[in-house]
């Protein structure tokens, strides 16, 4: 081309690379996003005064008792005026809906008794915000084929979504102070025992594991068996308490932040 010869066409101005978003959405630009799901996060936590979390997990298929009893009722009433009588297998799933239905109602319970007993311990307001994949409080969502919505408990400003999921788990890690597991299947059991092995790794520092649901979770995973097998120790078994309501939940937790140092000197007065 003629250096001399000036283009009759006027050339458009290229995009700052940190504006473009085909770049961005890029292979190459893998890092910049992985980066970006670290400090963004970690920017408004900060900005919102959050430092310690309580997380919660268990399964999204679990029903709230309300909606349950609905289903129960519109399949038991489907065999009336000429209609198809429903079969044994779908009365019975929409009877154990109903029974695991409590899940959802004391962790929903629980999560009100945290957050209360939060608010009077400290002026500064969010010492300890509870924490899940979907909410309440801090929901940390995750971007998937099947979308799952965040739900309308979230503080407004404490919603995320997350494309990584080990960034997600990062953030789900990083602030926690206690892990309370609810029942649930594999997406559930994988962030337990991520905790579990980041704890007896001495990756993170001492957390509170506390399995909610004591005959649910013995039957789902046999303690004693791993520990007779030799694949655990009695520290590792330690690592693990469980629990059958949201008092007796809510008061292990509470001894459990009495003599969590790093908690205490965030507090501006003793922990009650």
């Amino acid at each position: 081309m003629d250096p001399d010869r000036k283009n009759s066409e006027e050339v458009a101005e290229p995009l700052l690379a940190y504006r473009n978003p085909e770049f961005l959405e890029s292979t190459p630009a893998r890092t910049l996003r992985i980066v970006a799901e670290y400090v963004e996060p970690q920017t408004r936590l900060r900005k919102a005064g959050v430092q310690n979390t309580v997380v919660f997990f268990g399964s999204a298929r679990i029903l709230p008792r309300d909606v349950a009893e609905e289903k129960l009722r519109a399949i038991e009433n489907a065999g009336g005026e000429g209609g198809s009588k429903p079969s044994r297998h779908v009365l019975r799933q929409a009877r154990r809906d109903l029974e695991m239905s409590r899940y959802y109602e004391d962790a929903r319970e629980l999560a009100r008794l945290i957050t209360r007993w939060s608010l009077a311990v400290s002026s500064q307001g969010r010492f300890l915000v509870v924490c899940s994949g979907g909410g309440p409080g801090i929901g940390f969502n995750i971007k998937l084929p099947m979308e799952q919505k965040p739900n309308p408990y979230i503080t407004p400003d404490l919603s995320f979504l997350f494309h990584y999921f080990f960034m997600r788990k990062l953030w789900f890690a990083q602030p926690a102070r206690a892990l309370i597991v609810f029942p649930g299947g594999y997406g559930t059991m994988d962030e337990l025992m991520e905790f579990m092995t980041l704890i007896q790794t001495g990756k993170i520092g001492h957390h509170m594991i506390l399995l909610y649901g004591s005959r649910w979770w013995k039957t789902a995973i046999n303690f004693r068996w791993l520990l007779r097998s030799g694949t655990i120790s009695e520290e590792d078994l330690r690592l693990l308490r469980f629990v059958d309501s949201p008092s007796n939940a809510l008061e292990l937790l509470k001894k459990f932040i009495r003599r969590d140092r790093t908690v205490r000197a965030f507090l501006q007065r003793a922990v009650p």
